[in-house]
């Protein structure tokens, strides 16, 4: 005898909920464990409340970059409903432009005259090497994404991934294996220490530019007329079309707002952590990834904070769980599957228009 479609109907939502409370069930487990964990290590360790501040900084740092690289993923998935994988080496190239820059400058004895030079010369050296990314990004647009469009999402998906080895390969090829050292000059090297919290300039600065640069995106998006044409092709391209609004063109300065902010973190991540080379945008490309999931994709102010909540997992989450700090990829990643598991929309929630959900 055939059961009765409401039978079976309600079966399926008893399964879905059943299914719903055990996952429910087993995040709370895993919290509570984490939990245990981290009250048992700093019970043991007893660190001192200075070295809890100096990771919290370090994290911070660490966001920063994360987020302005995150920005990036977040604006190109709410528009094109994909993920650009090759964002990561946008970022290495405006650190490898910066690099070359930076030794113009160096030979002109730019970095060694007076403070104001020294400023105008780090602003030209971040200029150069954001505009060098928003050549790379526009350039994938318009050659590996572009002709894409109309195909099924797995294809631009694809065609990323080999972008990104492109990318990486051709820069191996050109400029070597060898990493290229940034050199600081005496005006950002060193810090400031407030009794035994250590704040380093490059820190500082990379924290506060990030932010500035994160307001001046939201400013764009929020309150310009430049915004509210990449709102509308995000919410329905072909609506947006037929009001008058330049889809392409629109498209192109997505890329290059993305480009832009992800060649500032590739310069200022190479002041900070001294170098780079060909494969130095892979992973952080990853984590910014990571953090807008965390965050929700296609959600800006998600990507913000999700960035600088995986920076402070990253930078605390080894001492506070008791492993050597060469396990914070694992936890970052760990966290992405986690996410995805749990709540796939993010912390914020996924901001997609009803026709892309």
């Amino acid at each position: 005898m055939a059961k009765s479609p409401l039978i079976v109907q309600a079966a399926k939502i008893d399964g879905q909920t059943a299914q719903k409370y055990l996952i429910r069930a087993l995040g709370a487990a895993i919290f509570l464990l984490v939990a245990w964990r981290v009250i048992t290590v700093g019970l043991a360790e007893g660190y001192p409340t200075s070295f809890w501040i100096s990771q919290a900084l370090n994290g911070l740092v660490l966001g920063g970059v994360y987020a302005l690289v995150a920005l990036g993923y977040t604006l190109v998935y709410g528009i094109l409903f994909m993920i650009n994988f090759a964002h990561g080496e946008v970022m290495m190239i405006g650190g490898i432009a910066g690099f070359f820059t930076l030794q113009f400058a160096l030979a002109r004895g730019w970095m060694e005259g007076p403070w104001l030079v020294v400023v105008a010369a780090l602003l030209f050296i971040m200029l150069v090497g954001m505009a060098a990314s928003v050549v790379i990004g526009v350039a994938l647009e318009r050659l590996a994404y572009r002709p894409l469009r109309q195909a099924p999402r797995l294809v631009p998906l694809i065609s990323a991934i080999g972008a990104s080895l492109f990318l990486q390969y051709s820069v191996l090829l050109i400029f070597g294996v060898s990493p290229h050292s940034y050199r600081k000059p005496e005006l950002i090297s060193g810090g400031l220490r407030l009794g035994d919290v250590f704040i380093s300039y490059t820190g500082a600065i990379i924290f506060v530019t990030s932010v500035l640069l994160m307001l001046a995106l939201f400013f764009i998006i929020q309150r310009t007329k430049l915004g509210r044409a990449m709102r509308a092709v995000a919410e329905d391209r072909s609506t947006a079309s037929l009001m008058g609004v330049d889809v392409n063109a629109v498209i192109v300065v997505t890329f290059v707002l993305g480009s832009a902010l992800a060649g500032a973190a590739g310069v200022m991540l190479g002041f900070h952590n001294t170098v780079v080379k060909f494969n130095s945008g892979f992973v952080p490309g990853l984590k910014a990834f990571t953090a807008a999931v965390l965050g929700g994709i296609g959600n800006i102010p998600g990507a913000m904070f999700g960035a600088l909540v995986l920076g402070l997992i990253e930078s605390m989450g080894p001492s506070a769980l008791g492993i050597p700090t060469e396990y914070k990829d694992v936890i970052a990643f760990t966290l992405l599957v986690l996410i995805l598991i749990f709540r796939p929309s993010g912390l914020f929630g996924e901001v997609l228009s009803e026709k892309k959900a």
